[in-house]
């Protein structure tokens, strides 16, 4: 039952922990209730969503650039490896014309 693969349980952070001052989306959504007379007693249950852990606060420019990037340095490192091995073993070979 519940297997798991023998890792421990997962740890569910204590609710007290996370709050919704000092994330400015939910900060405007309670502006924008309390205009409507509303109050969100939950709110503070979608605060875990802006934490670090859980991709904080990604703008769509922000998340755009991490993936147009994502292993560019693993590609300019081949790239490299490539090029040397080439140069050392010779095989870079002459193209001529045709």
């Amino acid at each position: 039952m519940g297997g798991g693969g023998g890792h421990a349980p997962h740890e569910v952070p204590d609710w007290r922990t996370f709050k919704a001052e000092g994330i400015p989306e939910l900060e405007r959504l309670q502006k924008r209730l309390a205009a409507r007379g509303l109050k969100d007693p939950w709110i503070r249950n979608e605060a875990w969503r802006y934490t670090p852990e859980n991709g904080g606060n990604v703008t769509w420019g922000k998340m755009a650039i991490q993936k147009t990037f994502r292993g560019f340095g693993l590609a300019v490192a081949a790239m490299a490896v490539t090029i040397v091995f080439k140069k050392l073993t010779g095989l870079e070979g002459d193209h001529g014309h045709h």
